[in-house]
């Protein structure tokens, strides 16, 4: 008996398709969006002043410790879900710069911070995406990245800083940079 090629395709393409599912299942966290800039220094800040809000600059991004950088915006939900754990770090006393994102009401913003509080040592906003976010490589609301000392992006964390992502991805990040 003789097997035509066109019969073996089908059990070819599974077997393909199957081991790109395999390979994708064995990656570290297939949900991470990957940043190409981690371990390289933050981009120049095009940043405007929110309000009466103190604005920060590349500077203030260099020295004196691991401080955080967190793209928001009021109209982001997952945005409130965060806030609570982002006001917590601040209260532990790190400095946490926010960069509020895509949002030309700045009185939403404003209210925003009002009614959750704010945990921000400065703010600045990018009002179309376009000065600062695409630079720095955001995909979407909320993104956190935890700069070192020298200006060097340490992680992205792309979501909601929640409880477990503190304690299983960011928290682990700040405590190594920290020490000697």
């Amino acid at each position: 008996m003789v097997v035509k090629p066109l019969v073996l395709l089908p059990p070819l393409v599974f077997a393909g398709f199957a081991g790109l599912v395999l390979f994708g299942t064995m990656r570290d966290d297939p949900d991470a969006l990957p940043s190409a800039r981690v371990g390289q220094s933050a981009p120049p800040l095009e940043i405007a002043k929110l309000a009466n809000k103190p604005l920060f600059s590349d500077e203030d991004l260099r020295g004196d410790g691991v401080k955080l950088v967190n793209f928001w915006a009021s109209w982001c939900t997952p945005c409130r879900v965060e806030h609570p754990n982002l006001m917590q770090l601040a209260e532990e006393g790190i400095p946490i710069y926010g960069i509020n994102y895509k949002e030309p009401d700045s009185a939403a913003a404003l209210r925003f911070l009002t009614q959750l509080g704010d945990p921000y040592t400065g703010i600045g906003t990018d009002i179309t995406g376009r000065d600062t976010a695409l630079d720095w490589g955001v995909y979407g609301i909320p993104e956190t990245y935890v700069i070192d000392v020298d200006g060097t992006i340490l992680l992205r964390f792309a979501g909601p800083v929640t409880q477990r992502a503190l304690a299983e991805q960011i928290r682990p990040v700040i405590t190594a940079a920290t020490q000697p």
